[in-house]
């Protein structure tokens, strides 16, 4: 009789063949005692189921009875579930062993700090100390919106914070801010709020409730929480003293900056920017910068005065009825009707536009939004979309016009897609007689510029990499730009990205200087002596005399006719006309003749048109209002004209619509 243990091996093995014995007495199978014994827990592994099918049944075998020890399964399976309770409870990291080692003496430092890490206490109280000295400066230790300036810099904050500060404590409901008010606030501000970026979203933010809580008060800026920092930053700062009388632009000047801040910072697109998203921009150091440089345009980030006026230069022109939107018509006029209709369109879809506004947040200068079901572009919207059409490279412009593009929204842009809006350019440049690239030819291209990481599918992510991004979208969807990539040196557009200044600025100076330019020419033509004793004049040029000027509906000016209008004046107009053109009279090489005192024109057919749409409109006090006038030239126009001293020539170069 073999005794069968439930815990060894063999024995579990004689169970599976039945508990037979040989003839000799022996195990079927040959078992040979190990060599070096092994721990008593070794062999208990192997039954750690009483339910096994090698221990249940019964309790004897084939040929003889084969006994059980009912107590030794149950030291088997208590000590198995004690193995278990120990291998959970075993620490799994190098870190985890020393931790519960040292359980009792380790502590690990905090290292997450989500409004930053806290200042020494004795900062604190002298910053309180400066607060106090600068208060005593003031009668009765009262600060108004004008003498807190000086509050502001004893906080030790930038100068620019001192509108938003003096609402936050609550001065905007009294008038002024008294001194322990001021402490109480700024001491609940640096207990929860440890660095600038922190301190700046409590304090702009603070003024949303009507102030004097402290603490941070949101955890998002909206675009209403900057008006009080840019109104100030216009009626304070040295370079915008013009713009103060201009009371009717402080509006369209405050939310083109605001719109170009949420352009720049708010990557997440949700309209509001977070305190990470603050952190990761440039917008505090700009704004302390206003402190110290004078002229406001060579703060090139958001508030420049020139940059505000390319934009809503641009936005004055394609905005016929003056209401602050545009519609699909309107828009496609743009640069010339560059854009294709199928872009328009997707702009308008609402893949990167709101609906015309209307929201809580939504901000357009106060303009009401239009009714009925047509789409509307506010002026804010105009403002992201000039920057990104501009400025191809920027991270907020790549994301703009991949929304545009990506038809399905899988955030992909397919063989299809691209194929949708090339067709349209292979029609144009066919309309116009250009030679096409057939789109094999131009996708092939497409994709060894951009090296998708999938193929056959560009990303958001392809594109960001890739340093031609700007001839990539060009190519789809805007004819002018992309006919220019194809005639200039493939690597001026990679120098061009070398250099300091982005394309948005350098398109704003030429836009600006351009502008100047025109505006001196006209000046020069249309008010001749008049102009010399009018240079300080802040008012538009062409408005005085608009009317004297214009006195038929339409001037024409061809080879039958003379100029009947007021002639050019000799007394420095040589100079003026020569610094515009950048030519001279005798620097030319061409050889001209004028006949005595009669006009003549070297070119044949030149046309020069003046065209006022409305000759009953009496409005002419901002030229900028009439919009139904305009002035037009054909071609290259010479004009040679007679004057007693000196012959002028001046040459005027304008594309024809």
């Amino acid at each position: 009789m073999v005794v069968v243990r439930s815990w060894c091996y063999a024995c579990q093995m004689l169970l599976a063949n039945g508990g037979s014995e040989s003839p000799q007495g022996d195990p079927r199978f040959p078992y040979k005692p190990w060599k070096h014994p092994r721990p008593r827990s070794y062999n208990k592994n192997y039954s750690r189921d009483s339910a096994s099918p090698l221990v249940g049944g019964g309790g004897t075998g084939g040929g003889g009875g084969v006994g059980h020890h009912p107590h030794h399964e149950k030291r088997a399976a208590n000590n198995l579930q004690t193995l278990q309770n120990a291998a959970q409870r075993q620490p799994h990291t190098t870190l985890q062993r020393h931790a519960k080692a040292n359980r009792h003496q380790l502590l690990l430092p905090r290292f997450y700090f989500p409004h930053g890490k806290p200042t020494n206490q004795h900062q604190l109280e002298q910053s309180i100390e400066n607060i106090k000295k600068a208060f005593q400066t003031l009668p009765n230790c009262q600060a108004s919106r004008q003498d807190f300036a000086i509050i502001t810099k004893a906080a030790g904050c930038p100068l620019y914070w001192k509108a938003p500060l003096f609402i936050a404590c609550g001065g905007e409901k009294l008038g002024h801010v008294e001194v322990n008010t001021f402490i109480d606030y700024w001491r609940s501000v640096c207990s929860t709020c440890h660095d600038d970026a922190s301190r700046f979203m409590c304090i702009v933010s603070g003024g949303r409730g009507g102030g004097g809580s402290g603490g941070p008060s949101s955890q998002h800026l909206y675009p209403e929480d900057f008006m009080p920092l840019v109104q100030d930053v216009v009626d304070t700062h040295p370079g915008l003293t013009f713009l103060k009388e201009a009371a009717e632009f402080h509006s369209r000047y405050i939310h083109t900056v605001i719109s170009r801040i949420y352009y720049c910072v708010n990557q997440s697109w949700s309209g509001q920017i977070s305190l990470s998203e603050l952190r990761r921009s440039d917008l505090l150091r700009v704004i302390e910068l206003l402190e110290s440089e004078e002229d406001i345009n060579q703060v090139t980030q958001y508030f420049s005065y020139e940059h505000f006026y390319v934009i809503y230069c641009k936005f004055w022109e394609l905005d016929r009825d003056h209401d602050l939107y545009i519609d699909k018509d309107d828009l496609a006029r743009h640069s010339d009707h560059a854009l294709s209709t199928r872009l328009i369109g997707r702009i308008f879809s609402g893949t990167v536009t709101r609906g015309g506004g209307g929201g809580r947040h939504a901000l357009n200068g106060g303009a009401v939004p239009p009714k009925g079901g047509e789409a509307k572009m506010s002026y804010t919207e105009f403002v992201w979309f000039l920057l990104a059409e501009e400025d191809k490279m920027h991270p907020r412009a790549i994301e703009y016009w991949f929304r545009c593009m990506d038809l399905d929204g899988d955030g992909y842009l397919s063989m299809y897609e691209l194929e949708y809006f090339y067709d349209e350019q292979l029609q144009r440049m066919e309309a116009i007689g250009i030679e096409c690239l057939p789109f094999e030819d131009c996708l092939c291209q497409m994709l060894d510029m951009i090296r998708p990481q999938q193929p056959g599918k560009i990303s958001l992510a392809d594109l960001k990499r890739c340093k031609m991004t700007a001839i990539f979208f060009d190519t789809f969807f805007n004819l002018e730009k992309y006919l220019d990539h194809e005639q200039r040196d493939p690597f001026a557009s990679q120098r061009d990205h070398d250099q300091e200044m982005s394309d948005w600025d350098r398109y704003a100076a030429e836009e600006y200087e351009q502008d100047q330019r025109w505006k001196i020419w006209t000046r020069f033509v249309f008010e001749g002596e008049e102009a010399e004793n009018d240079d300080d004049d802040d008012d538009d040029i062409l408005s005085p005399n608009l009317d004297e000027i214009l006195s038929t509906q339409t001037f024409l000016n061809n080879n039958n006719g003379y100029l009947r209008k007021k002639r050019l004046k000799a007394s420095q107009g040589t100079t003026m006309l020569n610094e515009i053109t950048g030519e001279t009279a005798a620097g030319n090489g061409e050889s001209n003749s004028y006949n005595g005192e009669s006009n003549s024109w070297s070119q044949s057919q030149p046309f020069v048109t003046v065209t006022d749409f409305d000759n009953e409109d009496d409005s002419s006090s901002d030229y900028a209002a009439d919009s139904d006038c305009s002035l037009h030239f054909s071609g290259t126009v010479t004009i040679m004209m007679s004057i007693p001293t000196v012959i002028m020539r001046l040459i005027v170069i304008v594309p024809c619509e």
